[in-house]
């Protein structure tokens, strides 16, 4: 059985822009973001950084498809 990463970035041109975004994200909820490794942080900051970006996804997109 091979492994599978479901946190990829499915185009590698975009991993900056994404970086990018996790870490303003994270400065806005409060939560301190290090370069590197973050194995830190609790679950529940984890979880709200990565749930703010989605939530600002789909915002974004069902704004463009108005």
């Amino acid at each position: 059985m091979s492994s599978s990463r479901s946190n990829r970035v499915e185009v590698p041109e975009a991993k900056a822009a994404m970086d990018k975004f996790k870490t303003e994200v994270a400065s806005e909820l409060g939560v301190n973001l290090k370069e590197g490794y973050n194995g830190d942080l609790t679950s529940r900051e984890a979880g709200s950084i990565g749930g703010e970006m989605v939530r600002r996804m789909v915002k974004n997109y069902e704004e463009s498809i108005k």
